[in-house]
């Protein structure tokens, strides 16, 4: 498959055992996947994401996020307090993301996960993009 994509596909392998149960969906609204869980929950998620996407951005550094990333920003609307984007190295062509939203309940977290491939044509992406899914017992 490749190293890119073998790195990706462990990520998600990791991410669906470590949310055990958990639900995924797709989010049309962000062209994305969706999961939202119990804040008791969220030491274990983020130590896994944390492990696979090294950089974080917030309110306090994403003004000085590569491009790529900014452009990332923008499409969810912005970051609030507390929110949090995750990235892969924002200095290659395609990277991974995953947003971290805490809600206002105190009791719930959303994060809405996907690559990003600036450089494939539509065909690859929407490949990947397909793959990608399946990794999460998505088919469509």
């Amino acid at each position: 498959m490749g190293p890119l994509l073998d790195s990706e596909e462990n990520f998600c392998r990791e991410l669906v055992g470590t949310l055990k149960g958990g639900i995924w969906k797709w989010d049309d609204r962000f062209a994305c996947l969706l999961s939202e869980f119990r804040t008791t929950e969220q030491d274990k998620v983020r130590a896994v994401i944390q492990r696979h996407l090294a950089s974080r951005w917030d309110v306090a550094n994403i003004s000085g996020a590569p491009e790529i990333v900014q452009f990332i920003h923008k499409h969810f609307g912005g970051l609030r307090a507390g929110q949090v984007l995750f990235t892969s190295d924002p200095s290659h062509h395609d990277l991974i993301y995953c947003s971290w939203w805490p809600w206002g309940d105190g009791k719930t977290v959303s994060i809405r996960f996907s690559p990003f491939y600036t450089v494939l044509p539509d065909i690859k992406k929407i490949e990947r993009i397909k793959l990608f899914k399946s990794w999460f017992g998505l088919s469509k």
